[in-house]
């Protein structure tokens, strides 16, 4: 009988913990947070030398730049300048490709500025003076000019900022003089016409912009004795007697259609000296007399050199990047980060 009971156990355990044996220990956790050292989640191998980051928010955020604004020179991180410059100098409604387009331009521009000393504010790299450099806005002035968009446009231009870190266009080695302006008639000037010097980089090129722009055709009207008292004051040797009309002369047309130079009173004058001396928006422009009334007729906005801002929105809104347009804009430049680039 014992020996019929001491089989029915051996059996019987034979049945249960066979299975246990075969099977092993339970497999552990991949660490445990008692006993075992934590399992690495970075993608670097562990004995690799950790390499310290960019400092937060890229190469602009790591890039100082000395701004004068209002007689004070206030160093600030180039991301927030050049925010500000953007909230500035284009509209924020426009496409983000072209907003893109116009945070390269000014963060070119505002490097080349860094690699000298400028006359007018040895002790800051750049200024809020539009004559002199680039215009500013306080993100709390561009706010409150937005009004109910202040989010939607505060937005895209930090991520046009952001989307462009560092990136600069360069022409043989250096930064270029990346100059912008408003808009022009069908066409972009070369530098030579509107400076006397000729530049490689800023040639004329077709510009898509039109009827869509704000202002794009406008008109200055004035009496003839004021029109006369103006160039004389600048140009005494001038011959304005007799009708009006007999005062105009014929007009030298520049690259893109506009005046170069127009005769009046027997003396060739540039077109940009006519625009400045009666504040026309542009020196694409035709000049008329009826009675004792001339006008101008202008079209476009701006000098017309290098890249223009509505002509730029028209090509984001043909689906063109942010590196077409500046490249289409500036001739013959590459895109590199600012880091390659010597620092003031």
């Amino acid at each position: 009988m014992k020996q019929v009971v001491a089989m029915a156990l051996a059996l019987l355990l034979s049945l249960f913990l066979l299975p246990l044996l075969l099977i092993g220990e339970p497999e552990k956790p991949l660490a445990s947070a008692e006993t075992d050292t934590p399992v690495p989640t970075g993608t670097l191998p562990i004995d690799r030398t950790v390499i310290t980051p960019p400092p937060a928010g890229g190469i602009d955020a790591g890039r100082t730049v000395r701004v004068l604004i209002d007689g004070q020179v206030s160093p600030m991180a180039m991301d927030d300048y050049l925010w500000c410059v953007a909230a500035a100098e284009m509209p924020a409604s426009f496409a983000l490709e072209a907003i893109k387009a116009q945070v390269v331009a000014a963060r070119t521009y505002t490097a080349a500025k860094m690699s000298y000393t400028v006359q007018q504010h040895p002790d800051a790299d750049v200024c809020s003076d539009i004559t002199c450099c680039q215009a500013y806005i306080s993100r709390e002035d561009a706010a409150q000019n937005w009004g109910e968009r202040a989010g939607t446009y505060t937005e895209a231009i930090a991520q046009a900022v952001t989307a462009t870190d560092g990136m600069i266009a360069v022409y043989d080695g250096a930064p270029i003089q990346a100059v912008f302006f408003s808009s022009a008639a069908g066409r972009t000037v070369d530098a030579a016409e509107v400076w006397g010097s000729s530049v490689p980089y800023l040639t004329g090129v077709q510009s898509p912009e039109g009827e869509e722009v704000p202002n794009y055709h406008t008109t200055v009207t004035l009496p003839a004795e004021e029109f006369k008292t103006t160039l004389l004051r600048q140009y005494p040797d001038l011959v304005l007697e007799g009708e009006p009309s007999s005062w105009i002369g014929a007009a030298s047309p520049n690259s893109a259609g506009g005046v170069a130079a127009l005769s009046i009173g027997g003396t060739s004058l540039r077109g940009e000296v006519l625009r400045g001396l009666f504040n026309l928006r542009s020196t694409n422009f035709t000049l008329t007399a009826q009675g004792d009334t001339l006008t101008f007729s202008v079209t476009g906005y701006g000098h017309g050199v290098g890249m223009s801002q509505y002509g730029a929105n028209a090509m984001a809104k043909e689906g063109k990047t942010w590196q077409e347009i500046i490249q289409w804009y500036y001739t013959g430049v590459t895109l590199e980060p600012m880091e390659s680039t010597p620092k003031s």
